[in-house]
């Protein structure tokens, strides 16, 4: 993905936010360890984004970046048919866990938790319509965050105070991928955990119907 100089500078000062938190947003840091079902269910301080209900008997978790195209193609091409055979039927709790693999996802992520708040559906929204502008997130990232956050009912003001300077939204996306890849191994994206069973990479519905199917009758 090119991302240009401008992208880099206006976006969000990762490096020196990251610095200031003790953080660093372009290196993956310690060994991973040995995974354990109390790691993988754990949600960092913002809380996890979750869509389905709390007693389905199959959880998926995402770990995904806003700028990573395969990510982007399994949230257009699969997802859709995960919610309307799975999620929406109450069977499979989705669960959407941030990995910004650069410091426009970041900015990207920031923006949608701070528009959703504590409202999972608007912010599974807000991925979706981010995903599908992904190109111009690699072109103009701080135009094209503005334009979502404006027609989201931000002013440019609040999308600023949000990206740029708000150190809790920050620090909670980064220690989320801090224990995502020290604790759980995750090291690329999108990766996933069905019922805890570890799925890396873009994957079919068919292949994600297959693990499900047999967790239901179990």
């Amino acid at each position: 993905m090119n991302i240009t100089r401008r992208t880099f500078t206006a976006a969000l000062s990762l490096a020196g936010a990251a610095s200031a938190l003790g953080l660093s947003p372009w290196q993956l840091f310690s060994p991973a360890s040995a995974q354990t079902a109390a790691e993988i269910n754990q949600a960092g301080e913002l809380g996890d984004m979750a869509l389905g209900s709390k007693d389905a008997p199959v959880t998926i978790i995402e770990y995904a970046s806003m700028t990573c195209p395969h990510c982007a193609a399994f949230t257009k091409d699969v997802f859709p048919q995960i919610k309307t055979n799975y999620i929406d039927t109450g069977k499979v709790r989705f669960i959407f866990r941030e990995f910004p693999l650069d410091q426009v996802a970041l900015a990207a992520s920031a923006l949608a938790r701070c528009v959703a708040k504590d409202d999972a559906p608007k912010y599974f929204a807000i991925v979706d319509i981010l995903f599908k502008q992904q190109n111009d997130l690699a072109s103009d990232a701080l135009g094209t965050i503005n334009r979502v956050g404006k027609q989201a009912g931000f002013s440019e003001q609040m999308i600023k105070d949000c990206v740029q300077s708000d150190p809790k939204i920050q620090k909670g996306i980064l220690d989320v991928r801090e224990h995502a890849y020290t604790k759980l191994k995750v090291n690329s994206t999108p990766f996933f955990f069905v019922n805890g069973t570890v799925v890396k990479g873009e994957t079919s519905f068919e292949a994600f119907e297959k693990m499900i199917k047999p967790l239901l009758k179990s």
